[in-house]
């Protein structure tokens, strides 16, 4: 498990659908290495690779119970607390930012005000709801195949065997792993796995909003953006002098393709199942576990190196007053209508909501400072109006 004796699995990926390379490469390395222990030589078979290390097992349900068990722990171990971590930093981000209120955007248009922590409380709980959607997935994952041997019936094995072993895995790797209730499915399909590496796509696609948005926000500093600040990891241009790229949210992002790639090859590899046996385990295994892998390492990196690091400007403030969509908040008093024609004209004129309605409206000064107070759009309430887009 530690390594030592890795030099001895020299099977590639791509071999027969089963797995049945690997479990018997694996067990012949068990086999000779439990032989050495007892004072025997490497090949004598004082131990054999077949009747007592596959003794009540089959390669046919070793191996996709392998996969769920690698995955579980992968999932525990690396991508659940790299999750948490960027959770809790986006939140910290949340809570720093809370004072300030900017313009919101939807369809990459003007829309009203919201404050910039609010946008990063949005990404914390992407992050949160990425750990609930593995945490059922994980329960998927825990129920194994081990005990059902060659095509789900157990043959040659013993009643009590799958069930023991389970309890003394689920001690080893401090996760609860149970013998299936169906044999059947479990060694004819790979559904749980398709639906992990669903899973991993949703948190990637996550990951990829959040970080395309850092980056956009941040992009700049003078023909962009600009409302927050990325840390610098490492030149931008090699021509440029002083040019900042955001490199980490590029990396995530690249992460992303890769994850959804590996998705489509799980899918396929699901569909690979025929009769009594999947065909297509090995690559399954391989594309999951990469997966997550790089998802967990991104994350962690993305926190570290990014997110802790990020500033926010006075490039969102300073555009609030000039925001047209503040007009929302005169719709519930003066009426939709006549709200979009303040809109229209402020617009064409270049001046401020403000100043068009207080020539086209009633309306005091007072009353439009209460109305047209941008923290109190970012609350619920009919003063701010209402409606889609």
């Amino acid at each position: 498990i530690d390594g030592a004796l890795d030099e001895h699995f020299v099977l590639d990926i791509f071999q027969t659908g089963s797995g049945t390379s690997t479990n018997t490469n694996a067990n012949e390395v068990i086999a000779n290495r439990a032989t050495e222990l007892l004072g025997g030589d490497r090949g004598s078979k004082l131990v054999h690779s077949n009747d007592h290390v596959n003794m009540c097992q089959s390669s046919n349900d070793v191996i996709p119970t392998a996969i769920h068990i690698a995955a579980l722990a992968a999932i525990k171990d690396d991508l659940v607390p790299a999750l948490q971590g960027m959770q809790k930093a986006l939140e910290a981000k949340s809570k720093e930012f809370w004072p300030i209120v900017k313009t919101g955007r939807t369809h990459l248009q003007d829309a009203t005000p919201v404050r910039l922590g609010q946008e990063f409380s949005g990404y914390a709980g992407q992050a949160e709801r990425a750990v609930q959607r593995l945490d059922h997935a994980m329960q998927d994952l825990s129920e194994v195949a081990l005990g059902g041997t060659a095509v789900g019936t157990g043959v040659n094995a013993h009643p009590e065997f799958s069930a023991r072993t389970c309890a003394r895995l689920s001690k080893q790797i401090g996760v609860t792993v149970k013998e299936t209730e169906n044999h059947f499915q479990a060694q004819n399909s790979l559904d749980g796995v398709v639906e992990t590496s669903g899973v991993l796509r949703t948190v990637a696609t996550s990951m990829y909003k959040i970080a395309n948005d850092i980056r956009w926000l941040g992009s700049g500093p003078r023909a962009g953006i600009g409302e927050i600040t990325l840390p610098e990891v490492q030149p931008g241009s090699s021509i440029m002098p002083g040019k900042v790229n955001p490199v980490i949210s590029e990396s995530v992002i690249q992460v992303v393709a890769q994850v959804i790639g590996n998705d489509a090859t799980i899918a396929m590899s699901g569909q690979g199942g025929y009769f009594e046996l999947n065909m297509m385990m090995p690559v399954a295994a391989y594309n999951i576990l990469q997966s997550t892998s790089l998802l967990a390492a991104s994350a962690t990196n993305f926190t570290e190196q990014c997110v802790v690091g990020i500033g926010a400007t006075t490039a969102g403030p300073d555009l609030v007053e000039r925001g047209l969509m503040l007009g929302t908040a005169l719709a519930p008093v003066i009426g939709y209508d006549k709200a979009a024609g303040i809109a229209k004209q402020a617009a064409k004129d270049g001046r401020t909501i403000r100043e068009v309605a207080r020539e086209e409206t009633g309306l005091s000064d007072a009353e439009l400072d209460q109305l047209l107070k941008p923290e109190k759009m970012t609350e619920p309430g009919l003063g701010g109006g209402g409606g889609g887009g």
